[in-house]
């Protein structure tokens, strides 16, 4: 854990600064390097889709560790196992995917706070430098760890002003394809009225003194979450900016398509 970036992230958020940062989904660690070398506030990994593992994951922190930039891991589900394995090798906290109660947020802070406050475990890996700065980690950890609780259902909603009243909790994070699944409008973005909700429940956080944050569409989006005041922006992720980057070659040589959802290699349109 680095509780020098942690902090100068945090001193960001709290003078209404906005932090940028990665979705990181693919394997290699390269793209975490990149996106440390050209001082992105934060990098989230992604292990709750996709298909990174253990070595993998291990390899994008270690593509963070003594830089500025704060590395998150996205867990697959709330769980203390899975919280201890990330904190262990070095990450500086977590995103918790599907929260829908305050109590979920309860039990994922607990999960990253050493006893008697929570319920992690005390490992001897990298996060104590292998056991031999235990009393120094476990000293500063409980009060520096970033937990972010991420809002994918519309009923979430609902508790959104009390999981903000909540002590360790600075950032809420928004999934606007699930939010807008959740209501009845799967396969959009952003379905009738989500966006505007969306947009309410920032008004709210930042409110209560947190701050809210999501990921940006392309870069007219980013420019437009930025003045409609999140704070914590993804500019995208990994995979959606190589994609961009290819569409936008492609479609200069006049060879840009789409393919089809069917992984059928034969199945690919020309882009409408």
């Amino acid at each position: 854990m680095k509780f020098s970036a942690l902090k100068r992230l945090r001193a960001k958020l709290a003078a209404d600064e906005p932090v940028y940062g990665l979705w990181v989904t693919l394997e290699s660690a390269s793209l975490t390097d990149m996106a440390v070398s050209l001082g992105l506030d934060w990098v989230v990994i992604d292990a709750e889709h996709g298909h990174l593992g253990w070595k993998e994951i291990n390899e994008h922190v270690r593509a963070c560790l003594r830089r500025d930039t704060v590395v998150l891991v996205r867990i697959a589900e709330r769980s203390t196992a899975l919280t201890k394995r990330v904190l262990d090798i070095g990450a500086d906290g977590i995103v918790v995917p599907w929260v829908e109660t305050v109590e979920d947020v309860e039990a994922a802070l607990s999960d990253c706070r050493y006893p008697p406050e929570g319920r992690r475990g005390i490992g001897g890996e990298r996060a104590t430098a292998w056991g031999q700065c235990t009393a120094e980690h476990t000293e500063k950890a409980n009060d520096h760890v970033l937990v972010v609780p991420l809002i994918e259902r519309i009923d979430a909603a609902l508790h959104v002003p009390a999981i903000c009243a909540l002590d360790g909790i600075d950032v809420v994070y928004f999934g606007p394809a699930d939010f807008s699944s959740s209501a009845g409008f799967r396969g959009q973005w952003e379905g009738p009225g989500i966006a505007e909700k969306i947009l309410e429940l920032k008004d709210t956080i930042r409110d209560s003194g947190k701050q809210c944050g999501l990921i940006a569409k392309d870069v007219d989006d980013l420019s437009n979450r930025r003045d409609q005041g999140f704070r914590m922006i993804g500019i995208g992720s990994d995979a959606g900016l190589i994609l961009r980057s290819l569409h936008q070659a492609l479609d200069v040589v006049g060879r840009d398509c789409m393919p089809s959802a069917s992984l059928d290699p034969n199945e690919i349109k020309e882009k409408e």
